[in-house]
């Protein structure tokens, strides 16, 4: 997948799971085929929903969590460097996705 991304535009953010740093590439929204996003926002809640008990929210309904929080800055989509890999990475102190 390439986004066309300006140097610009790319910030570098460290995460740190389960005792593993990751080091990628924030990808800016607008740089992602709402297609595409679309896709890796449901493999995402499938992904970190599958084992709680959300009985109250639809699968869309998290799926329109997930977009809101990315609009609202509060996640970010990261391209992992050393995976190659796609995550959507909550920001520390602004809400859990």
């Amino acid at each position: 997948m390439q986004f066309g991304m300006d140097q610009r535009e790319i910030t570098m953010e460290r995460d740190k799971q389960d005792d593993k740093a990751e080091e990628g590439v924030v990808v800016p929204l607008d740089r992602i085929n709402p297609e595409t996003l679309r896709k890796m926002i449901e493999e995402f809640v499938t992904r970190e929903w599958s084992e709680l008990s959300d009985a109250g929210y639809t699968f869309e309904n998290k799926i329109e969590q997930v977009i809101q929080q990315l609009k609202d800055g509060r996640a970010n989509v990261v391209f992992d460097l050393l995976s190659e890999t796609f995550n959507i990475i909550p920001l520390e102190g602004k809400s859990h996705v």
